[in-house]
């Protein structure tokens, strides 16, 4: 099955989809970032307060680039979830809102000068237009010289190969650098299972499979799949077996 078109039912409401993160993110080869991750959502819950002596900037300021479908938006919502949940200052910023941009910009010399954590979300960092790649910059100063804000960005590739001014280009690369990887075919299927399990519900052992080599090969597909056969599977009040899969599959 081709990516060109989707059959109607996924237009089914899917807002009941978990929450990213980091519970229920597979880390495959990406477990040095993600236990770096859970090192820091962990410190937040503990309520750690710091100084700038005792919270260096490589421990705050972290950049991760892989090809799409590799988790790199799930484990940056992931983080931003973590902070909402835990009632800390926390600010979404990609290329499409600048809004929030400006926001963060008028709060950040405040965030600065606190001791008490604060969390800044950077995604697509290279589709940053020029205005917001100025914002960046002089966000990532302000970081710097702070005690307790923490920023996590992502992008397509690795700073030294991104197509941005060289100054924002080398500030990237002043905190932690990793790399995110695709899954392979067994470890999508745990992550499917786990994502299915979470959702409470039951695929006969063929589904996955099938899926892999009938359908989409990318995770945010797949997900997505899998939040559609949910509500499907609901709608229909029938379990989740191969004739189901093929009847909301068929194109109408």
């Amino acid at each position: 099955m081709n990516n060109t078109s989707l059959p109607r039912q996924f237009a089914l409401d899917i807002g009941h989809a978990p929450k990213a993160s980091l519970e229920n993110f597979l880390p495959g080869e990406d477990l040095a970032l993600h236990s770096a991750l859970q090192g820091l959502a962990k410190d937040w819950e503990l309520k750690v307060s710091y100084n700038a002596e005792e919270n260096p900037l490589n421990q705050r300021w972290i950049y991760w680039w892989g090809p799409e479908g590799s988790g790199r938006s799930h484990l940056l919502n992931a983080m931003g979830n973590a902070a909402e949940e835990l009632g800390l200052e926390h600010f979404a910023l990609n290329p499409h809102e600048p809004i929030s941009w400006v926001r963060l910009e008028e709060k950040i010399s405040v965030l600065g000068a606190s001791s008490t954590p604060s969390v800044i979300t950077v995604d697509d960092v290279d589709r940053l237009d020029e205005r917001l790649v100025s914002s960046l910059f002089r966000v990532l100063n302000e970081i710097q010289a702070s005690k307790a804000i923490h920023i996590f960005m992502t992008g397509k590739a690795a700073p030294s190969s991104l197509q941005l001014r060289e100054d924002l280009r080398t500030r990237l690369g002043w905190g932690l650098v990793y790399q995110t990887h695709l899954l392979g075919d067994d470890e999508k299927i745990e992550a499917l299972q786990q994502a299915a399990q979470a959702r409470g519900l039951v695929l006969s052992p063929d589904v996955l499979p099938w899926l892999l080599n009938r359908f989409y090969r990318d995770m945010p597909n797949l997900m997505a799949l899998i939040d559609a056969l949910d509500a499907y599977s609901l709608e229909t009040k029938r379990a989740v077996t191969l004739p189901l899969v093929r009847e909301l599959l068929q194109p109408k």
